[in-house]
This record gives C-alpha cells, structure tokens and sequence, in this order.
C-alpha cells in the first residue's frame, strides 16, 4: 500500500508540474503576443525616421533619437490642446459618475413608481439613435456649438454605465437603507453616506470608462467646436498633425523622408515614426491612471455587471 501510494503522489505531483510549467509558458507566450505590438509602437517613436522606412526594428531601435516627439510638440498649439482634453476628462468624469449613481440610486428604489418606464427610456437609447444630423441640428438647438460646454453636457449619463452602476447598488441589502431610514436620515444622506462609500469600486470602473472615452474623443471636436481653435483637444491636434504628415508624404519626391513645412522645417520625419509618436503620446495618461484603479474595475465590474 505505501509503494502505491508513493507511486501515485509521484505521479500527481509530476502531473502537476507539467501542468503548471505548460501554463506558465503559454500565459508567458500570450503575454509576449500582447505586450510586443505596443513596445515596437515605442521602438519606432525612438527610432529614426529614415531609418524605420528600412524596416527590421525589434525590440530596441537602431538610431535612437527624441526627433519624432520633437515634431509632435513643436506645434504652439499643442499645449493649450492638452489643457482642454485634460480639462474636458476630468470634468466630464466627475459630473457623469455622480449624475450616473444618482440615476440609479433613483431608479433602483422599489418605491418609486415610474422607474420601470425610466428605466426602458434609458435602455432603448442604447439600440435606437437618430443619426449625426439630427443629432447635430439637436446640440445646435442648445446653442452648444464652438463652447466647451458640447464635451460636457452630451454624454452626463450613459445607459450601459447606468446598468452596471444599478446593478451594483441592487446587490446591497436593503436593510442598511431601511435602517437609516428609521435613524431618520433623508434619502441624500443616504445616497452620499451609504450608498457612495459602498459603491466605490463600481463608481470607479464607470469613472475609467468615461475618462478613456472623453480623453480619445476627436470627432465631436471636428463637428462642433472646429469653429474656435483655443477649444481644440489634444487628439484633435494629433489627428490634424497626423494627416498633414500623411499629406505631405505623397507629394515629397523622397517617401523616406520629407519636411514639415514652416513650423517643422527643422524635423525629418515620416508618416511610420509619426504615427508611433502620437500613439505614445495619446495612451500615456491613461496607461500612468490605470494602475491606480485596477482592483476597484476588476471588483466593480464583476459585481456591477451580473445579476443573480
């Protein structure tokens, strides 16, 4: 009995070591997959731009140079755009988590009687728009065309963040709201002294999903605040900068390397190099805020997002 109980802990624990050394290498493996496109992005924003149109970069660049974010920052304008998209993220994100958890605490309680048909309003606007025509002649009619204030109002409350953000509040017990109740204490006390602490890790993955969302917007500041430059945001510039160097490479009679015209004259740089620099550039903040807010997403989205 002990030789085949010998036989058998040998067995599993060597059962249990290929597996674990398996998984290892291909979690390793997935990972490489997942992490390599971004690290080349930043191989070729620190390479040299005629020498990334040889192609071959690896894992580290040949001709290391600060050109390619010289040019992106070369621009005066560019600051005043990083002012705005940092503004625009911030303040959106306060005003949609609070306005989005005041919703639906609202709509969560039992005894308000018109929450279902709130509630179905809410969710058919997730399946059914009008278009960008009328939603422009809409943001027209609220006289909120070339002011800052068409980053903000738009997109106060979200349907999917109201979801999840409900959700979350359903699964705490009614009787830490009844028992406040019976203290005496009004419904926004309640809302700010329980249901706020309780409901931070939702209230946070709501909060990077707005921040990501206004902080990689252009296009509304193409459509409606294009009128007035000193409301440009940063992705906005990084587009215009973009497409101007994409421009510039199919008239230059060399495609490995062209000026940049009067305010880029002193930089050599291709679409490729570009391109990566931008990205970098682009994703940065948001890559510096994630780790802060990784354990409240995972938590609040687990929670936020399923109902039992």
């Amino acid at each position: 009995m002990t030789s085949k109980y010998a036989n058998y802990y040998f067995r599993a624990r060597l059962e249990d070591r290929v597996f674990h050394t398996v998984n290892t290498l291909f979690l390793v493996f997935l990972m490489f997959i997942t992490l390599y496109p971004f690290w080349n992005t930043i191989v070729v924003s620190f390479n040299d731009a005629t020498d990334t149109v040889r192609g071959g970069l690896t894992i580290w660049p040949r001709r290391f140079t600060w050109q390619n974010y010289k040019a992106v920052f070369a621009s005066g304008t560019i600051y005043n755009a990083f002012f705005i998209s940092v503004a625009r993220t911030l303040i959106q994100t306060v005003l949609s988590v609070f306005l989005t958890s005041m919703l639906a605490y609202s709509l969560g309680r039992k005894e308000f009687v018109l929450r279902r048909q709130f509630t179905f309003i809410l969710v058919l606007s997730m399946y059914i728009g009008a278009g960008l025509i009328p939603y422009y002649f809409l943001i027209r009619s609220l006289g909120l065309i070339n002011k800052f204030a068409v980053y903000i109002v738009p997109g106060l409350v979200s349907a999917f963040n109201f979801i999840v953000v409900r959700t979350y509040m359903n699964s705490i017990p009614d009787s830490l709201v009844e028992s406040a109740r019976i203290d005496g204490a009004g419904e926004f006390k309640i809302f700010f002294r329980i249901m706020l602490p309780l409901c931070k890790p939702v209230l946070a993955t709501i909060a990077l999903f707005v921040a990501v969302n206004a902080w990689n917007q252009w296009f509304d500041t193409m459509i409606f605040a294009s009128g007035r430059q000193e409301l440009s945001t940063l992705q906005y510039e990084l587009m215009k900068f973009l497409s101007a160097s994409q421009q510039q490479s199919k008239t230059a009679a060399d495609v490995g390397a062209m000026g940049m015209g009067q305010d880029y004259s002193s930089s050599v740089v291709t679409p490729v190099s570009i391109r990566a620099a931008i990205t970098i550039v682009a994703a940065t903040p948001i890559l510096v805020v994630y780790p802060f807010m990784q354990r409240h997403f995972v938590t609040g989205l687990n929670v936020g997002g399923v109902k039992e």
